[in-house]
């Protein structure tokens, strides 16, 4: 267990929050006194949401942890921590392919930031396969994800994916 008097930052996209997230959020909540879940502002990339609706989701998927809060930032994750006060950077680990690009970056902050550390969280089995991306990408192509996402998060999924109704030309049956 680590110290609870220890703040730390949980970073990403969260484009969307998933159950998977959620279970790092939990469990890695418990070991420190505050959780700041940070979203990435990131205009190289080309999000399905906005950073205000990525950080409303986030906010009503933790709103029951008192010690939770959600912020978002942009430039390097250690400077945001730093000014935050964080003592942990949190990560989630689902798959040894997870692992690779983590460690550099887990080395390059601690170049920048040495006071900083990077704890990581090995997925639950059930959410290993789980990311952002597959979940998006079933939405879209009408899949159900809700057993994936928060209930809202769901809702917002089918309401950006929902087909448009297409009218029927005269006489075409």
């Amino acid at each position: 267990m680590l110290d609870s008097s220890l703040i730390a930052i949980y970073p990403g996209s969260f484009d969307p929050i998933t159950n998977g997230h959620l279970d790092v959020i939990e469990r890695g909540g418990r070991m420190v006194e505050r959780l700041v879940v940070a979203v990435l502002r990131n205009a190289g990339k080309q999000p399905l949401f906005s950073v205000q609706e990525r950080i409303a989701m986030l906010t009503d998927a933790v709103a029951h942890y008192a010690h939770v809060e959600v912020a978002s930032f942009d430039g390097l994750l250690v400077d945001f921590a730093f000014e935050r006060g964080a003592d942990v950077i949190l990560r989630g680990i689902r798959a040894i392919s997870d692992y690779e690009l983590e460690w550099q970056m887990a080395l390059m902050n601690r170049r920048l930031r040495p006071r900083i550390e990077t704890v990581f969280l090995m997925a639950r089995e059930e959410y290993s396969f789980l990311s952002s991306h597959i979940v998006k990408e079933v939405a879209q192509l009408g899949g159900d994800v809700s057993s994936m996402v928060p209930p809202a998060v769901n809702r917002r999924l089918q309401e950006r994916f929902r087909p448009t109704l297409r009218s029927t030309p005269t006489g075409v049956k």
